[in-house]
């Protein structure tokens, strides 16, 4: 399983992908399309057309690993369409995407002012 630890380096590809790609076809995609390598440890996101389904792949030292989630209800949210490359996400944004929740502006929890 994914440890989301704070030094997790995650990148969600933009825009859409084929969901018909397996592991090996999506770890092609992110050495031609995104530049980096699949097997350094990263974990790498992609979305679908329909956004109800996303699939991430990752090296765990050993082998090619891959998730794949789908919502029953909503969508993902994901960058726009025309946006190209790649962009980075902390382990806690990875979290909230995978919660089917709003990663890009999450909103702050305030703190307690006083206790009791």
């Amino acid at each position: 399983m994914i440890a989301l630890a704070s030094g997790l380096r995650v990148y969600l590809a933009c825009g859409v992908t084929d969901m018909r790609k397996g592991m090996t076809g999506l770890a092609m995609l992110v050495q031609q399309t995104l530049a980096k390598d699949p097997f350094g440890g990263a974990v790498f996101a992609f979305r679908g057309r329909r956004a109800g389904l996303i699939k991430l792949i990752w090296h765990d030292g050993i082998g090619l690993c891959m998730l794949t989630k789908r919502l029953e209800q909503g969508q993902f949210t994901w960058p726009s369409a025309t946006t190209t490359g790649r962009i980075t996400l902390s382990s806690a944004q990875l979290a909230a995407l995978l919660d089917g929740c709003e990663w890009r502006a999450p909103v702050a929890r305030r703190r307690p002012e006083l206790a009791g």
